[in-house]
């Protein structure tokens, strides 16, 4: 009951608290401008990660005392420090240096303070147990994989909420089920925030996200995912909450950030780009070349999401040997279509065009005057006044 009045607190606080939030952003022009590879037509207010964060701050005032606490402060702290970056970030952009740096302080917090971290590969690879050294290492690379994974899918309206809205209920359910209740008060206080801030935000936004509620998001995402991975390999087989594809299942729940982050940074460095330097080659850019529109590419992709993470579940007593491949292939076969698809739709789409010299041909006629000879209206019985 207390979860759900949690989630219900922070839905009904961001409710409120977004028209708010979206006119004080108009009022000092803290918005995002159209242009370059922006797919947005209008001035929209950005940083609506305040409005979600604020709505998970406030149902944990009133709720959190339900529950041991004391067990994530340090991940709440580490979360806040995360929102601080992007907030900064959004009003005064950050080097990508200096980005990753407060990015890494809390990625730290978690692993060293609050000891949330892979411990083990649990014969994955033909690992088993990870040293000090590798636990920290491949701890590190995976919470910043998915926390920079997850901010760049921001870049659709609707697309980044739904697929956080996904991952924090199942998570959510999850941890509920097996009695963790702080780490299932984090996830439903956070899927209130990001539901309250999705009616805003679903197509045509009121409001963006911004790097101050993407990075939040995401830091929080794949804080839980890590935590669930750990809890997960020291179940006991007996239990029916275990997953023997750890693995595939933390891969399904962020899929479409982890495969668009990958497939975006191999094309961009093939074409001789630098993986950090932004253009359109993302999977939503190429579904909307289709002619869809915003929330339909959120909605399909959403759905992927789902779809994906169900057939993960069905599989959950077999190995990562197994699942992890067949995900992987489907991924990347989804992805090889998608590419075929789009090219295709493009290439009709450019031959039913007008061509360019039809194009002036039709300029020039519209911009053709008549003249009229003076003379012939002499004689003419039609008043000249």
């Amino acid at each position: 009951m207390y979860y759900f009045l949690a989630f219900l607190t922070a839905f009904a606080t961001g409710i409120l608290f977004f028209p708010v939030l979206i006119k004080i952003l108009n009022r000092y022009e803290l918005s995002d401008t159209p242009g370059g590879r922006k797919i947005h037509q209008t001035v929209v207010p950005s940083m609506g990660g305040i409005g979600f964060y604020i709505a998970a701050l406030v149902s944990l005032g009133i709720w959190a005392w339900q529950f041991q606490i004391p067990d994530i402060r340090y991940i709440l702290g580490a979360i806040c420090l995360m929102f601080f970056v992007g907030l900064r970030d959004d009003m005064v952009e950050l080097r990508a240096s200096r980005k990753l740096l407060g990015q890494l302080v809390s990625v730290l917090i978690v692993m060293f303070v609050a000891d949330i971290r892979i411990k083990t590969f649990h014969g994955f690879l033909g690992i088993e147990e990870l040293n000090l050294i590798g636990s920290y290492g491949f701890t590190a690379l995976v919470l910043l994989a998915l926390t920079n994974g997850f901010n760049l899918i921001d870049g659709l309206d609707g697309l980044a909420g739904t697929i956080a809205i996904i991952a924090l209920s199942l998570l959510g359910i999850w941890f509920y089920l097996l009695g963790f209740e702080s780490y299932a008060l984090i996830s439903f206080v956070f899927l209130g925030g990001v539901l309250s801030f999705l009616v805003f935000n679903w197509h045509p936004a009121k409001i963006f996200m911004g790097d101050t509620g993407s990075l939040t998001l995401g830091f929080t995402l794949a804080t839980l995912i890590v935590a669930f991975m750990e809890i997960n390999e020291a179940l006991p087989a007996s239990s029916a909450m275990k997953f023997e594809d750890t693995f595939s299942i933390a891969v399904a729940l962020m899929l479409y950030p982890l495969y668009d982050m990958a497939r975006v940074f191999t094309r961009r460095i093939s074409q001789g780009k630098g993986p950090m330097v932004p253009d359109k080659s993302h999977v939503h850019h190429f579904l909307m070349r289709m002619g869809l529109k915003h929330n339909q590419v959120a909605l399909i992709l959403g759905f992927l999401q789902l779809v994906l993470v169900f057939m993960v579940f069905v599989m959950k007593d077999f190995s990562d040997h197994i699942v992890l491949p067949i995900l992987s292939f489907i991924a990347i076969f989804l992805g090889w279509r998608l590419d075929q698809v789009t090219v295709k739709y493009v290439k009709k789409k450019v031959d039913l065009a007008p061509r360019i010299l039809e194009i002036r041909e039709l300029e020039k006629r519209k911009k053709k005057k008549i003249k009229l000879d003076k003379e012939s209206f002499k004689d003419s019985p039609i008043n000249m006044n």
